[in-house]
């Protein structure tokens, strides 16, 4: 055999295994970062979420959240997460488990563990606690502020998922833990209503379509849902229903020449507020009259949600991010003067890269909460400084 020809089988053979090694190892990657927020609140808002600017969360009335100013200090996002790929007969197995400190909840203002992410999939099918169907992660701006945009769609949810287009092209489809809160407004005292339980008979079901170009991508995604609510008690007023949640949700990355992307999403539903990233009650009561059996009744509550930020990239050490936000509630006629109708979130930030895995920068914030008919509103701005040390290790090995 030929010099050439001998030299050309060796590459040859070598690259096949070497293929085939790949396909028989583990990797494991572990992954997170360090991160510290320190700002100065020059307004009020719900102590329990000093590092956070979420318009439910501000005054409702006239000094709630008494005084004004507050500087503030907090580690709570600071994350830790592994993944892991492993070849198996079946194609490869993805799973991931991921927690940060920031304490929600019964845990709410705390520094604690929780859990954000807690999936496993293998070929088109996943199972576990991600990233909603409904929601596209990639609208989340490059921002320090915890929270995000107050209209985005943003939940990770429990769900058993079915992924048949799979790529930067997309199709997925899943059946979601359902669940949903209530807003008894202005019968909020009353001993008929206590009776009344939630049911949820039936998963949320949800899906998403992207089509990606070079240009970015444009994604499509829905949800439906079921919302039932039964009466226990044993008076003469029959307050159960149901009601069919449904939402919309459309959303895009724009890329602007080589160093701008344009962050889009327009969301528009019914009974999903759960689903979004700062909203009130999914349900709300209205009057009923001419029914002495049942004088009110639940209906779902309309919502509008708005989300349009720009990411531009000065050069390889400095980023900056500026937009904006809107969430808006259709009001039931029985909630309460003071209850939530519509929220506004505006940031803008200059962030500088010193080194691989640094980044530290300035972010100039403002949240405003507008109420439902007593023409209350409060507004918050805050300036933050964040500290953020990312790392990331791979390890692989033969099964």
């Amino acid at each position: 055999m030929r010099p050439r020809l001998l030299a050309s089988a060796l590459l040859c053979g070598l690259s096949a295994s070497l293929a085939a090694q790949e396909q028989t190892e583990s990797k494991l990657e572990v992954y997170g970062f360090v991160m510290l927020d320190a700002g100065y609140n020059v307004d009020q808002s719900d102590p329990d979420w000093f590092d956070a600017v979420r318009p439910t969360k501000l005054p409702s009335f006239d000094n709630q959240f008494a005084p004004d100013g507050n500087a503030y200090f907090s580690a709570r996002q600071t994350r830790f997460g592994v993944r892991a790929n492993v070849p198996t007969p079946a194609g490869e197995l993805k799973t991931t488990f991921e927690f940060e400190l920031y304490g929600v909840g019964v845990d709410a203002g705390q520094t604690t563990f929780r859990l954000r992410h807690a999936y496993g999939e293998l070929g088109h099918f996943g199972a576990g606690q991600t990233w909603s169907p409904f929601m596209d992660i990639d609208v989340f701006p490059n921002s320090l502020e915890y929270w995000g945009p107050t209209g985005m769609v943003f939940f990770r949810n429990l769900q058993v998922r079915w992924m048949p287009i799979q790529g930067d092209t997309r199709l997925t489809f899943a059946l979601e833990r359902p669940g949903a809160s209530a807003d008894q407004g202005l019968l909020t005292d009353r001993i008929e209503l206590q009776d009344v339980k939630g049911r949820f008979p039936a998963p949320d079901l949800s899906g998403e379509y992207r089509r990606a170009a070079n240009w970015g991508y444009v994604e499509l995604a829905g949800i439906l849902r079921y919302i039932k609510w039964e009466d226990q008690g044993t008076d003469s007023l029959d307050l159960g229903d149901d009601a069919i949640g449904w939402g919309l949700s459309l959303s895009s990355n724009l890329k602007l020449g080589k160093q701008s992307l344009a962050r889009l999403q327009a969301v528009y539903g019914e009974g999903v507020q759960n689903y979004m990233n700062d909203a009130p009650q999914d349900v709300g009561l209205t009057r009923n009259p001419g029914n002495p059996t049942t004088p009110v009744k639940g209906e779902v509550l309309p919502l509008l949600g708005v989300v349009a930020f720009l990411d531009h990239t000065w050069s390889e050490k400095f980023t900056s991010s500026i937009g904006y936000s809107l969430i808006d509630i259709d009001n039931s006629d029985l909630q309460a003067p003071d209850a939530f109708h519509r929220g506004h979130y505006a940031l803008g930030n200059v962030l500088f890269l010193p080194a691989p895995g640094v980044t530290t920068g300035v972010e100039f914030q403002w949240g405003r909460r507008e109420n439902f008919s007593d023409d209350f509103t409060s507004d918050v701005f805050r300036v933050q400084f964040s500290f953020k040390y990312a790392f990331s290790k791979t390890f692989s090995g033969s099964m």
